[in-house]
């Protein structure tokens, strides 16, 4: 197998039609690469912003 890497993060790779184990690994690979470039939602973004800040405030009431 042949494995390309870089800015696109494309995995070409020659597979032989007669395994089913690398044709399972590559589509494996492609979907862990698609869910990799999804952008994180922005509610979880926000939820994970309130988490800090009640993290530093509970430091904060804890050094007092």
């Amino acid at each position: 197998m042949t494995y390309k890497t870089g800015a696109g993060r494309e995995a070409a790779m020659s597979v032989r039609a007669d395994n089913p184990n690398a044709q399972i690994a590559t589509k494996l690979r492609a979907l862990y690469l698609s869910v990799q470039e999804e952008a994180i939602p922005d509610r979880f973004l926000d939820l994970l912003e309130k988490l800090d800040a009640v993290e530093r405030q509970s430091m904060a009431d804890v050094a007092e």
